[in-house]
């Protein structure tokens, strides 16, 4: 199960789908209020989005990417017997500072207001406003895959990040340790902000979890070194044939 980032969707996984489709069956999903999936509202959360996907792929490996690593960690906490092997790409377990993570769910309601206010004729501008960003804008046009984030529509990506942002995400670090299956952390070497987050992620998890470091690669490693990727996961998986 392959599992996205924000204002992507499920065609985002084209070139890892392929990479993989050779030995395992690959499901791809649309994130609630991404795609062709449902737009959440305000009574749901991560926990329903996480609980969507567990319904679409059932007992599986799930590899999630940023926002979908952040859903597929709430998924292998509600529900580990869905989830064979985990693997998450610059996920973050959840702000535990409370004035921080209240001033993110702040910021993310404005940013969630402004795409609302441009409607879906404004999406391909907040689109290269969000790719522009610290975490994007060194990625090539093939690695951004702006053309498949084009497919979300103003009110889904407001509502995503209203209800499955990191502002509004309870923190999980005191729980990861609960986590008993395989996981794979996986982190760019020059994502100088989610790297010490990986770390202290597989030290929370504990010995069922190994770091992965992608040489040449920022945040987004999984689009950035696709074969490279490909390969650290399908070595990962291949272990619990």
């Amino acid at each position: 199960m392959l599992v996205h980032g924000f204002t992507q969707t499920s065609a985002s996984w084209a070139r890892i789908e392929a990479e993989l489709a050779d030995g395992f069956e690959v499901v791809a999903v649309d994130l609630p209020g991404h795609g062709r999936s449902f737009v959440p509202t305000a009574g749901d959360g991560i926990s329903q989005a996480a609980t969507a996907i567990g319904r679409a792929g059932g007992s599986a490996s799930y590899i999630g990417y940023s926002l979908g690593g952040r859903c597929c960690l709430h998924l292998a906490l509600a529900a580990p017997e869905l989830i064979e092997r985990l693997v998450i790409v610059g996920a973050h377990p959840g702000i535990d500072d409370e004035t921080d993570r209240l001033a993110r769910r702040d910021a993310d309601d404005l940013t969630a207001a402004e795409i609302e206010a441009g409607g879906d004729d404004g999406v391909p501008g907040f689109v290269d406003r969000w790719l522009a960003g610290p975490l994007f804008a060194h990625l090539s046009d093939d690695q951004a895959d702006r053309a498949s984030r084009l497919a979300n529509s103003a009110a889904g990506l407001a509502a995503s990040l209203r209800t499955a942002g990191t502002g509004t995400q309870a923190p999980l670090w005191e729980r990861l340790g609960e986590l008993e299956m395989p996981v794979l952390v996986v982190v760019g070497a020059r994502d100088d902000k989610f790297t010490p987050i990986a770390r202290r992620t597989v030290a929370a998890i504990g010995e069922n979890a190994r770091l992965a470091i992608v040489e040449g690669a920022g945040h987004a490693a999984c689009f950035e070194r696709p074969e490279l990727f490909s390969a650290l996961v399908r070595d990962f998986l291949d272990e619990g044939a």
